[in-house]
């Protein structure tokens, strides 16, 4: 098999992805690198349900939790750090196994992505700062003045607060970066490339019992310590599913079932977001179901 072979696994939370990745990577001698945009975090590793130590332990696995929470990981590095990792694993003569639910990182390997200078520091603070007293309504309508062909919703103040950070610093509209951008790292035509498709219903059980065991094994202890460290709300490890609602309990304001139950909700809705968006913008992926896709890939390789 040659070394450019890729596997690359994508479906929504609680589809099994990681479970077949494991199974895969013993089978073929490969090495497990994820495409999470959350599992990249070691503050989080029972609230994400990153793979545990011993699945660590039975195959080598790459970028989990190799990132504070303190960090705004972005896209681009997680595209530079995957291009590393890609290089060593070929190098070592294994296959590489990318396996996650975040769209864009998979994009942007297959694809390529866009190369937004960095972001001063007193400048994403400052816009933080805004967002914290003024709201998103009015740094949406702002938003608007300077990028009027801008398409990001009033109801979401990340990337509200990401697109105007970037007027500020570089007096250009993340568009304008979009069709500057980095080339693909891999070369998909020689990827297998799986989309694990699930029923709703069964997504919905699957989800609830997950945050469940999550609650039983630590979760709500781990969200404690991240909240000790009064870290930006804004941060993408503040926003990983459950950590807000765990947080707002920790504080007082809702009961532990109340929490639990918006966590799920919120799941819930970001689960059909994350087949919509894998549906329209990764069209040549092959959706199957989980029983099938290990036989699946295992016949791409002749196995």
């Amino acid at each position: 098999m040659p070394e450019s072979r890729s596997i690359l696994i994508a479906g929504p939370t609680t589809s099994g992805k990681s479970a077949l990745a494991l199974e895969l990577a013993e089978a073929l001698g490969g090495v497990v690198i994820n495409a999470d945009s959350m599992q990249v975090y070691r503050d989080l590793r029972v609230i994400t349900a990153r793979p545990s130590a011993a699945d660590e332990v039975r195959v080598p696995h790459r970028l989990y939790g190799h990132v504070d929470a303190a960090e705004n990981y972005s896209a681009g590095r997680w595209l530079r750090d995957a291009t590393t990792a890609l290089d060593e694993v070929r190098a070592a003569g294994h296959v590489p196994i990318l396996v996650g639910g975040t769209g864009l990182y998979l994009k942007a390997l297959t694809q390529g992505l866009s190369a937004v200078p960095p972001i001063p520091e007193d400048i994403r603070a400052a816009i933080r700062a805004r967002m914290d007293a003024e709201g998103p309504a009015l740094l949406h309508a702002e938003l608007l003045t300077r990028d009027p062909a801008s398409e990001v919703r009033p109801s979401d103040p990340a990337r509200i607060a990401r697109a105007l950070e970037v007027i500020e610093a570089t007096g250009r509209p993340l568009a304008d970066w979009h069709r500057e951008g980095l080339p693909p790292v891999l070369d998909a035509s020689r990827a297998v490339k799986l989309f694990l498709d699930v029923p709703r219903a069964e997504l919905a059980r699957r989800i609830g019992s997950r945050f469940d065991t999550m609650l039983d094994a630590g979760a709500l202890e781990e969200v404690r310590v991240l909240a000790a460290r009064k870290l930006d709300p804004l941060l993408p490890a503040m926003k990983a599913h459950g950590v807000p609602w765990l947080i707002r309990h920790l504080a007082g304001d809702i009961s532990r079932d109340e929490a639990a139950e918006g966590a799920k909700m919120d799941t819930r809705r970001y689960v059909k977001r994350q087949v919509t968006w894998f549906r329209h913008q990764l069209p040549d992926w092959t959706w199957t179901v989980p029983e099938r896709a290990r036989a699946e890939v295992l016949r791409a390789f002749g196995r």
